[in-house]
């Protein structure tokens, strides 16, 4: 077992039982200066938030602005700002990378093939994701296991294997029915297309809302296969990325 093996392995034994508000105290302390959260500003992340500005306002809190966001995800990154009274580290693409790849497939590449999609969230979502997490040990998510089939082996605290940290997923073990229930209870803000019938929001032209019975990612990337729903962070050697069974609980 690796050094990253050995520290998921001392965190879940601190961690273990722990409900949701606790566990985050514990892993921010326990990480403390070297953990960020990545928000997307999904229903997910706003209570992930406010759940971990209760326990540690240190914790830099980053998004991407991928270039494609739909207007809806503009308002509330700004009106979250606003609410939570924190400030938000937003990384953008870079403007040369993105250039050249709509001079080579299009503005719409990703509807060409799953390859051309792939591309695309490479250069404006997992590099600079990549940016986002530089000189952190570990990345804390709103990912649940319940959200699709790509997620379905998520642990609480986990190797990433695509960016060799640890990833602390708090929410693996919620349902929507929670999530909303926190957000409303709170009065906590969120996307409006929520509204409309988008449960998981990316880039606007990737995104559409879900049909009955659908699950919640449904309405990502909706032309593919649905094992293969993900943009990239989550995906190592192009597949949806797996914990490595040597540490997997």
């Amino acid at each position: 077992m690796d050094e990253i093996g050995t520290e998921v392995e001392r965190l879940r034994g601190l961690t273990e039982g722990l409900e949701d508000g606790e566990f985050l105290r514990v892993v921010t302390r326990e990480l403390s200066g070297t953990v960020v959260f990545s928000s997307s500003f999904g229903a997910e992340d706003q209570v992930l938030t406010h759940l971990l500005l209760e326990q540690d306002r240190t914790v830099p809190i980053v998004t991407l602005d991928t270039g494609r966001l739909p207007q809806e995800t503009y308002d509330l990154m700004e009106e979250s700002r606003r609410f939570f009274g924190v400030e938000i580290h937003v990384f953008f693409p870079d403007a040369a990378e993105v250039e050249e790849l709509v001079r080579a497939g299009g503005p719409n590449l990703f509807y060409n093939s799953i390859a051309d999609r792939k591309s695309c969230c490479n250069v404006r979502k997992v590099k600079p994701l990549k940016r986002a997490l530089a000189g952190h040990r570990a990345w804390i998510t709103g990912m649940r296991r319940s959200q699709s089939v790509t997620r379905t082996d998520l642990s609480r605290i986990e190797v990433d294997e695509g960016n060799r940290m640890i990833k602390i997923n708090p929410l693996i073990e919620w349902s929507r029915d929670e999530i909303w229930d926190y957000i409303r209870t709170r009065g906590l803000p969120y996307n409006k297309l929520h509204d409309k019938g988008f449960p998981s929001i990316g880039c606007l032209p990737c995104t559409r809302a879900v049909l009955p019975g659908e699950d919640e990612r449904a309405g990502r990337w909706w032309w593919e296969l649905p094992e293969q729903r993900e943009c990239g962070i989550h995906i190592k050697d192009g597949r949806a990325v797996r914990v490595n069974p040597e540490y997997h609980i």
